[in-house]
């Protein structure tokens, strides 16, 4: 860990836990304390690098009484929680969810009113297909004060990582994010997506892959139009696979590529192998802050 982020755990306040008036997890009574009600920040933690999260996400880690986190919440940014303060796994990986939605929603009403200072840590940005939604909606319709801290979503995150631009001039004017989460099949107008000439970035999508190809190249979308699948991205473990779009379901099995992993479809995919070649021909070698 880089010495600004040891130097900020430090010196940040760090709240002790105030067991005086704590509501302890799991307690059958379910009473809430007298004292004054508690704060719920949802933070958004990036997506994998401690060093992308922002000065405001770690000051919430370190003032928070009780903190919960995601699944996507990488080793390095938990390795930032101060050892006083209890930290829970709430995390959702696919078919392994530690917690039910609602009941988590209740978890957070009822620390608050506790008294508690939480913190919500998730992956990526709150609002961005991490229920941050949900949950700010549950909190405030129980009248606990919440307020949301945004964090680097993926997209940005691991695409900048693998050096490939969301948009660029002459290639692409905007970019569209897709969720491949669904309980049963994917509610999309793919005909839409496939003519907007927009990067396409798609979350948890995976296990979509053979349906995301089919449904673009049923679109309109050319087969060779390039993909990348970037694997653990803005981690010291990240992979970048570039396929196209005939390929890169065959590709996914073939890497056995597996979560956490982000596709992206279109034509700024190319910018990755310009980019790249600009440093081998300068003979400069690359310089990576992730280490």
């Amino acid at each position: 860990m880089n010495n600004f982020f040891k130097a900020s755990v430090e010196t940040l306040p760090s709240a002790m836990l105030k067991t005086s008036r704590a509501q302890k997890i799991g307690d059958s009574r379910g009473r809430a304390s007298a004292s004054a009600a508690g704060k719920v920040w949802l933070v958004g933690a990036g997506p994998g690098d401690a060093e992308l999260l922002t000065l405001k996400a770690l000051r919430a880690i370190n003032t928070a009484d009780i903190i919960f986190y995601d699944y996507l919440v990488s080793a390095d940014i938990r390795a930032l929680f101060p050892i006083h303060i209890p930290a829970y796994y709430v995390g959702k990986a696919k078919n392994q969810h530690s917690i039910p939605q609602e009941e988590l929603n209740q978890l957070l009403v009822t620390q608050a009113r506790a008294g508690l200072n939480v913190c919500r840590l998730k992956g990526g940005d709150p609002f961005v297909f991490g229920r941050g939604g949900e949950e700010l909606l549950a909190l405030r319709s129980a009248g606990v004060v919440a307020e949301v801290i945004p964090g680097i979503t993926s997209a940005s995150g691991c695409s900048t990582y693998a050096d490939i631009p969301l948009t660029h001039r002459g290639l692409s004017q905007g970019c569209t994010f897709v969720t491949g989460h669904a309980e049963k099949r994917l509610d999309v107008n793919w005909n839409a997506l496939a003519q907007l000439n927009h990067t396409l970035v798609f979350y948890m999508g995976l296990t979509r892959a053979d349906e995301i190809a089919s449904q673009l190249l049923a679109g309109g979308l050319a087969a060779d139009t390039p993909v990348a699948i970037i694997e653990n991205g803005c981690r010291s473990d990240q992979r970048d696979i570039i396929s196209n779009l005939r390929d890169f379901p065959a590709e996914v099995i073939r890497a056995q590529v597996k979560s956490p992993a982000l596709i992206i479809v279109g034509e700024v995919v190319r910018m990755k192998e310009k980019l790249q070649a600009q440093v081998q021909l300068h003979g400069a070698d690359a310089q990576y802050l992730l280490a």
